[in-house]
C-alpha cells in the first residue's frame, strides 16, 4: 500500500491511535448519548432516522405549516388565508416534534454542541428556499440581555452565523427592547401577540432601508415573534422580510 495506507508503518500507527482513542473516549450520539462510530456524523442510526422523519414533507412557504403542495392557493395554505403576516415567506428545517424537539430544547438550554445538527437543518432549508439568492442581510431574532446573561449565548445568533453566504451581512441592529415572558407559556396567538408587542426596536444607525432581510430563529410556534420582528423591520424601511427557522411547532 502507499505511504499513507494502513499497510505502511505510519498508517498502522495512526490506525492504532484511532483505536485507542475510540476505546478511551468513544464517540457518543449527540441525541441519545449512545456510543457510535466516528463516521456516524454525530448521531446514531436511530436518531438520524427520527430526525429525517421530522424534516421531511411539504409545507406552506408562507407560514411553515405542513400542507400538500396541492393544498396551496396563491402560494399559501388554508390556515394562512386572510391572516396578516408581516414576513414574506419562511423556510423550515423540520417539524418541532420527537428527536428534533429534544435537540432544539437541549441546544437552547446549554448543549451548544448540538449546533452541528440544528444548524445543518436550518442551513439546508435556507439553501433550498426560493429567497436564498435575494437575501442581503441576515438578522438573528434577539434575546433580551437578561435572558442572554442567564443562557450565556443567543442560539439564533449561532444559527445565523452558520447560514451566511458570501456577500451577505449578519446584523444585530434589531434588538429586544423589553423583557417578555417566555412565549411557550402563552396559550393563544392573541396572548403571544400582546406579549411581544413593542418588544423589538432597531438601532438608529441600522442599514435595513430598501434591503431584503432574513430573520433567523430556532422555533416558530404561533409566528407572533417573527411577525412582530418583521413589522418593526418593515417600519424601519426593509423591502422584504423572510424567515428561516430550525423547526415549526403547532402542526
Amino acid at each position: 500500500m502507499g505511504v499513507d495506507g494502513i499497510g505502511s508503518k505510519g498508517g498502522r500507527f495512526r490506525f492504532f491511535l484511532q483505536g485507542v482513542h475510540q476505546l478511551l473516549w468513544p464517540a457518543v450520539c449527540l441525541g441519545c448519548r449512545e456510543n457510535i462510530a466516528e463516521g456516524d456524523n454525530g448521531l446514531c442510526k436511530s436518531c438520524w432516522g427520527e430526525l429525517l422523519a421530522c424534516s421531511g414533507g411539504d409545507y406552506c412557504p408562507r407560514c411553515g405549516r405542513d400542507v400538500s403542495r396541492y393544498g396551496l392557493v396563491a402560494g399559501a395554505c388554508p390556515d394562512c388565508q386572510g391572516k396578516e403576516l408581516c414576513f414574506d415567506g419562511i423556510a423550515r428545517g423540520g417539524v418541532y416534534t420527537q428527536s428534533l424537539r429534544q435537540m432544539i430544547l437541549a441546544f437552547k438550554n446549554g448543549r451548544a454542541e448540538l449546533d452541528k445538527i440544528v444548524c445543518w437543518l436550518a442551513k439546508s432549508a435556507f439553501q433550498g428556499s426560493s429567497f436564498y439568492n435575494e437575501v442581503e442581510v441576515i438578522i438573528p431574532v434577539p434575546l433580551h440581555w437578561r435572558r442572554r446573561l442567564v443562557r450565556g449565548y443567543n442560539q439564533s445568533l449561532i444559527l445565523a452565523k452558520r447560514l451566511g453566504r458570501p456577500g451577505v451581512k449578519i446584523s444585530t441592529d434589531l434588538v429586544r427592547a423589553r423583557h417578555t415572558k417566555s412565549q411557550p407559556a402563552m396559550v393563544s396567538f392573541a396572548a403571544r401577540k400582546r406579549n411581544v408587542a413593542g418588544a423589538f426596536a432597531v438601532r438608529r444607525d441600522h442599514q435595513f432601508r430598501g434591503r431584503v432581510v432574513c430573520l433567523v430563529d430556532d422555533i416558530k410556534t404561533s409566528g407572533a415573534t417573527l411577525n412582530e420582528c418583521a413589522r418593526v423591520l418593515k417600519e424601519a424601511g426593509a423591502g422584504k422580510v423572510f424567515a428561516v427557522v430550525a423547526a415549526v411547532a403547532g402542526q
